[in-house]
């Protein structure tokens, strides 16, 4: 099994497919991001589905990278024969979802040996396949895949293959297209075309970029992975592109994430606005708003990309799991959860866009008085926390906070815009929350906010407080705070969410998991707030140092095993690493705030 750094990715802003070093696309989910996988080798084996195209005599590749800022990937092997050169890339999506590979033959006489084990509804189905005039397709219930390529394919042990040699100077494509199999036959891309196509969308995408600080090439990457992530029809932008790759190698916390969590909302909205991308971030504002729609005591943690509600949390039992991580779980049970801290992250993101002075959305104004209507009479009560504990409900110290930061906005909202509210009432309500949550989530003897009322834990998430605004960044149990957090958070330098054992087990589950790197990159953020801008510098590039070869960054880090564990790539480390960058270079001053943080 690849480790999970040696994946690359693929995507044409619908779905998203992994390759490996050795030049096997091991995960696709078709037609979308949440749909059933007909590659997925990442949880299991090769029988449950990949694609090889690689030289015969097999091995990594020698070197690999993006084509400038692209999606199109360049992976070479130097072989005994000569040198060899795929490329791989998903044209932006047309009639039908294509993979485009293309190798080129750089010198010598290479002998090449593809296998293409198709295996649907995450390597359950063996589809039925057939030869039409050259032209392999594959069908299955409600999918349909073709194969068109000029080298003569055979079918052998239930996959297809095929052996060939390529010289210098010679280009042999493949071409993998997948429809609804009740349709026609749909149009195949020209190959070349493709490529030319594809690179330039990336290109003239990439050049409306605003970002002209010290990090330019982390940034853009990370940019082009959440432009990569964002499913085009409705502006929603997934998690990540997997689902249960473990956030602690062969232990049970394997989550689905190909959905999108209210929690991303207001650092994605930053990252997006901050570096020029408003038509994004007027995309996402707008899935944001009809996802919530409806009544505001039922608004969810996490949504299909859609805007569905309803994410039944099923597993997998025929899929090993990565490296034996069980289980391989497909839906997500967390969207079940009460959390708190939610409805302040949309007031919140809400706010951040009209700031932004993005064109007025009617219908946002409407939402955020009755999601304030439901907070006034629901923000002291426990909840689950932004980490989807499965323990029990706490007075979890952040969503109180965002509970505050959502009626902080409002207040500013009526003030600086002339929108209609009872600014009277919120200013008071906003006077209790943070009077409360001073009095009962900060342990004066340890100079220290603490994970939920009475813990003795911590959260990283305290990280952000003023960030929020919530405190200045210059209040001693501010600094206290983040000392506090650093000191037992901290593992090899970069940061763990929480303490699992804290308070016996505040997450109900067993083992732990490795370092959350958007909590490191908050950390950095909290030291730069904090006048410790060396430290801020020094602890950024340490966490840029965690990006695989080609830019991508997974949910934690295993410090111990000295590898990126969860799922990959991750929107909040990659939104993170965009946010840091800013800060750091002087484009943000890294809060939300309207300007009014408060001293109690």
């Amino acid at each position: 099994m690849a480790p999970i750094e040696d994946y690359a990715l693929l995507g044409d802003l619908h779905t998203a497919a992994l390759l490996s070093r050795e030049g096997a696309i091991d995960w696709l989910c078709l037609p979308r991001f949440d749909s059933p996988a007909c590659f997925a080798a990442l949880l299991g084996d090769e029988h449950a589905g990949t694609w090889r195209l690689a030289p015969a005599s097999g091995g990594p590749a020698t070197r690999r990278s993006y084509r400038g800022d692209s999606l199109v990937m360049s992976t070479e092997w130097d072989t005994p024969d000569g040198t060899v050169r795929v490329l791989d890339f998903m044209p932006p999506r047309g009639e039908a979802a294509d993979v485009v590979r293309i190798v080129e033959g750089v010198s010598g006489r290479v002998p090449m040996r593809m296998l293409l084990r198709l295996r649907l509804d995450y390597g359950s189905v063996i589809p039925w396949v057939r030869n039409e005039n050259g032209e392999f397709v594959a069908v299955a219930g409600p999918d349909a895949i073709w194969v068109r390529t000029p080298v003569p394919l055979h079918g052998e042990d239930l996959a297809t293959r095929a052996e060939f040699t390529v010289s210098a100077g010679e280009r042999v494509p493949f071409v993998l297209t997948h429809s609804a199999s009740y349709r026609p036959r749909p149009r195949f891309a020209d190959a070349e075309a493709a490529l030319a196509g594809t690179e330039r969308f990336w290109a003239d995408w990439i050049g409306r970029c605003r970002y002209d600080g010290q990090w330019q090439p982390a940034v853009r990457r990370a940019l082009i992975t959440l432009k990569a992530l964002t499913y085009a029809p409705t502006g929603g932008i997934v998690a990540a592109a997997t689902t249960s790759l473990p956030e602690q190698l062969g232990g049970p916390r394997n989550w689905d994430y190909r959905y999108c969590w209210l929690r991303d909302s207001t650092f994605t909205l930053q990252a997006l606005i901050g570096t020029g991308y408003h038509d994004e971030a007027k995309a996402w504002r707008e899935w944001l708003v009809r996802a919530v729609a409806g009544n505001p005591a039922d608004l969810r943690i996490v949504y299909g990309l859609d805007g569905t509600r309803r994410l039944s949390e099923s597993t997998l039992d025929w899929l090993s799991g990565y490296e034996g991580s069980t289980p391989v779980r497909v839906g997500n049970a967390a969207a079940d959860q009460f959390q708190l801290d939610v409805w302040g992250e949309v007031l919140d993101g809400l706010h951040l866009v009209r700031e932004a002075g993005l064109p007025t959305f009617h219908p946002a104004w409407d939402l955020q008085r009755g999601l304030l209507d439901f907070l006034e009479g629901h923000w002291d009560q426990p909840d689950n926390s932004l980490w989807e504990v499965r323990g029990p409900r706490r007075h979890f110290v952040h969503s109180k906070v965002m509970a505050w930061a959502g009626v902080d906005r409002a207040v500013h909202t009526v003030r600086a815009h002339g929108l209609d509210g009872p600014v009277d009432d919120w200013r008071a309500l906003r006077e209790k929350i943070h009077q409360d949550v001073c009095a009962h989530g900060y342990d004066a003897d340890r100079n220290t906010f603490t994970q939920f009322y009475g813990s003795r834990g911590l959260d990283a998430a305290l990280l952000l407080i003023p960030r929020v605004g919530f405190l200045p960044a210059d209040d001693p149990r501010v600094r206290g705070t983040v000392d506090a957090v650093r000191a037992e958070l901290a593992h090899g330098g970069f940061v763990r969410r929480y303490d699992a054992e804290a308070d016996g087990g505040v997450d109900g589950l067993p083992g732990g998991e490795g370092s959350f790197l958007a909590c490191s990159f908050w950390l950095a953020d909290a030291l730069h707030a904090t006048g410790r801008t060396a430290e801020a510098r020094g602890l950024f590039e340490q966490l840029l140092g965690l990006r695989n070869d080609v830019g991508l960054l997974s949910e934690e880090y295993d410090t111990d095993a000295r590898r990126q564990v969860g799922n990959t790539p991750q929107a909040f480390s990659m939104v993170g690493l965009v946010n840091t960058a800013r800060h750091l270079s002087g484009s943000d001053t890294g809060t939300n705030a309207p300007g009014e943080n408060q001293r109690s």
